[in-house]
This record gives structure tokens, sequence and C-alpha cells, in this order.
């Protein structure tokens, strides 16, 4: 099993910056893949940025050159960098992680991010 634990949501004003942190606990050397999705009222969970565990990274267009996504294996955490956020930024960001024998997926309990403008 894995827990993930996120951190670093918030209400920021448009414009500003915000830090999101997740850290697993656990089985974690069966991680390979870990992300950011995020899910607005009303709407799908989409994915925001997602790392393997050699540092390859994936975007969703809206954030690309805004948002940055990092990892520290040593210490099982991933970070999710949000500049200049926007109003239709405002979700719950979501921290996964995917396992590497069968591909399932651990979620955390999400963090509320609010843009206001």
């Amino acid at each position: 099993q894995v827990q993930l634990v996120e951190s670093g949501g918030g209400l920021v004003q448009a414009g500003g910056s915000l830090r999101l942190s997740c850290a697993a606990s656990g089985s974690t050397w069966f991680i390979n893949v870990m992300g950011w999705y995020r899910q607005a009222p009303g709407k799908q969970r989409d994915l925001v940025a997602s790392i393997s565990s050699g540092g390859s990274t994936n975007y969703a267009d809206s954030v690309k050159g805004r948002f940055t996504i990092s990892r520290d294996n040593a210490k099982n955490t991933v970070y999710l960098q949000m500049n200049s956020l926007k109003p239709e930024d405002t979700a719950v960001y979501y921290c996964n992680a995917v396992r590497i024998r069968d591909d399932y997926v651990y979620w955390g309990q999400g963090t509320q991010v609010t843009v206001s403008s």
C-alpha cells in the first residue's frame, strides 16, 4: 500500500504562485509515475502534470510555461510549482502515484486551490 498526503493549497490572487507538495509513504519502491490532477466543480478530473521516476515530464497544454512538476526520489515527494495563476486554475488538486507492476493508481485526499480575480 501507498499513502499520499498533499499540502500547500490555499487562496491566492490571480497572477500569484503556490507550491503543492505530495509526500508518499508505504511501499514506495513500487511507484513509477507520480502526478497531479485537478477537478473543478461539475467537471471531470483532468491531468495537470506527471513525472516518471527517471524525471520525464508531461503537462496539460493549459499549464505549460506556468507550472513545473518536480520530484525528490530520496524523500518520495513530488512538487507542483504553480506560477501566474488564473481563476480557471481553481480546483481541488489531487496527487497520484502509479504502481509499476500493474499500473494500479493511488490517490491522495486532495487540496483546494482557489484563485481570485
